[in-house]
């Protein structure tokens, strides 16, 4: 057979079932026989779309998601995705084809190794036929191990040589030992002395927790020790079926949960890396220790700090084990559980500071809200980056199968791949993606994709029609803000002519009605939202306006 042959059939082995990718000279024949073997291949408008989908399929699954594209210009594309899909600690694989090895002035030539380097991705590069196997298999095992993108570069001449070895292709997941690491019991002793010690603790759950399973584990913790229970924005709304269930930790707390964290003499790091952003750069737990569990062998806090007890360990079975550790010993705290707390946590939620808004325009506090009560739970949620996520990232409250932020590399754009990869690791089920409008612009031919595949996905664009970051930004400093305001067509219209549906909104109960017109049937649509810039984001308050009211 021939390399490609044998390439497809290693990646199928491997349990890949989409692709995401725009076919060139590259990777066609890889495609081809993929095809051939079932694997669903998607193909987008933008090769970095398409890494960004396979960025979301990752995130959701957390297993590697599959992107790809041609040697040169199609390598070239990736940058941005494959930074933020980097910075997102994303295990991806993307096969991308390579100039002939034989042909140093190929038109399409590219070191891709060095801009691989430079996108802050793995390389790993096809060099001979003899070594196919073990050049997916490797790949494939980096961006487990290392939970980041690799690139697998193969030269498009040695794609065509011979593959002779017909032994059955040994996938990556042989090298991996299943058993969840367990934590040292010296240093679990440690850790419950401190919590056990604690009057007023909160415990901040990350995608690490609820990767591993340890909800239910995080619950009977927080019962026992009287714990307020806090999230990382990349664990939003888990667990808020707990009634002191707080919120996110960092920028985008409620000023009640930042009075409380204020309190805390105790902080418990599950899953979560308690960076600058959670702990809003040490300021929200000043008299607290920290204890921290994490599946790394270390995590550095903010400030350069270490947790005052650091615990190496799944964080399902660390959770599990301080609970039974904490039953031999017969440890129950009321904590932060008290009537007068709840009483606190009351509504804490609402922002109801008052703006004049622009006429015939809504108020995105209102958009946020119409849109949490009419989209049905069990529908999954991606807030993309920006200013408005200071509305989505605060205001959203219900606990959905997935809830996904974006942020990872502090850009824009990447979100609306990123939530159709993550609607299509969900197989296909319903989901919302809210977004801001130069964000959703960006990628906005990608519409046509979800129209072409059908993805029940809702787009919710809360147009300003700004560039909002730097519109208040300069609006603080008493400079020209219109010089960051660009106008848009009506999206609604735009997607109507993609060939899905949409809806131009003007007001919150415009919003309302039309997604409720999409959860009675859930397609690709768009509702553009006219939202008023005069209504400042609680966090941009904070930053820009010394004001957190």
């Amino acid at each position: 057979m021939k390399v490609y042959e044998r390439l497809a059939q290693a990646f199928a082995a491997e349990g890949v079932s989409h692709i995401f990718g725009i076919m060139g000279d590259g990777n066609m024949y890889w495609m081809h026989e993929l095809d051939k073997l079932g694997v669903k291949m998607l193909e987008v408008r933008h090769e970095g779309a398409g890494l960004g989908m396979a960025d979301g399929w990752a995130r959701v699954t957390h297993t590697p998601g599959v992107a790809t594209a041609t040697c040169g210009p199609g390598v070239s594309q990736l940058a941005t995705a494959l930074l933020t899909a980097s910075r997102a600690e994303s295990p991806l694989v993307a096969f991308v084809g390579e100039h002939p090895t034989n042909d140093d002035e190929y038109n399409q030539r590219l070191d891709q190794a060095r801009f691989a380097a430079a996108c802050e991705a793995g390389f790993v590069r096809l060099n001979s036929a003899d070594s196919t196997d073990e050049i997916v298999r490797k790949a494939f095992y980096l961006a487990k191990l290392e939970s980041r993108p690799i690139m697998l570069s193969a030269p498009m001449d040695i794609q065509q040589k011979t593959f002779d070895d017909d032994e059955p292709y040994k996938p990556s997941s042989t090298l991996f030992s299943t058993r969840p690491s367990r934590p040292d019991p010296e240093a679990l002793e440690r850790a419950a002395d401190i919590i056990a010690a604690s009057r007023k603790p909160v415990i901040v759950a990350g995608r690490g927790a609820r990767w591993s399973g340890a909800g239910d584990a995080i619950l009977k913790l927080a019962d026992r020790t009287g714990a307020l229970i806090a999230t990382s924005l990349m664990a939003k709304t888990w667990l808020s079926e707990d009634p002191y269930h707080v919120g996110v930790s960092g920028l985008y707390a409620t000023r009640t949960a930042i009075q409380l964290f204020e309190e805390a003499d105790c902080v418990i790091g599950i899953g979560a890396s308690l960076n600058r952003y959670t702990t809003e750069h040490g300021y929200l737990y000043p008299n607290a220790r920290f204890v921290h569990l994490d599946t790394k062998p270390h995590v550095m806090m903010s400030g350069g700090k270490s947790a005052d007890c650091y615990v190496q360990t799944d964080a399902k079975a660390g959770v599990e084990a301080l609970e039974s550790l904490f039953a031999k010993r017969s440890v129950k705290t009321t904590g932060y559980r008290t009537p007068e707390v709840k009483k606190r946590l009351n509504g804490h939620f609402e922002d109801r500071t008052e703006f004049l808004l622009e006429p015939g325009s809504a108020d995105p506090r209102e958009v946020i809200n119409a849109l949490d009560e009419t989209v049905p739970e069990d529908f999954s949620l991606f807030t993309g980056s920006g200013s408005t996520a200071g509305f989505s990232n605060i205001l959203f409250r219900r606990r959905r199968p997935v809830v996904l932020a974006s942020h990872f590399f502090g850009c824009i754009g990447q979100m609306l791949p990123a939530a159709m990869g993550g609607v299509l690791a969900m197989g296909n089920k319903p989901a919302m993606l809210v977004d801001g409008d130069a964000s959703v612009m960006m990628h906005l031919a990608e519409f046509e994709t979800m129209v072409r595949y059908e993805m029940p996905l809702l787009v919710v664009v809360m147009n300003n029609q700004a560039l909002g970051s730097e519109y208040y930004k300069l609006d603080a400093h008493e400079m020209k803000a219109e010089l960051a305001t660009v106008p848009t067509p009506d999206l609604g219209a735009v997607a109507k002519a993609f060939g899905g549906r949409g809806k131009l909104a003007r007001s919150a109960e415009d919003v309302r009605a039309a997604a409720a017109e999409w959860v009675a049937k859930p397609g690709p649509m768009m509702i553009d939202a006219r939202i008023s810039r005069s209504v400042v984001t609680l966090p941009y308050r904070r930053m820009h306006y010394g004001r957190d009211e």
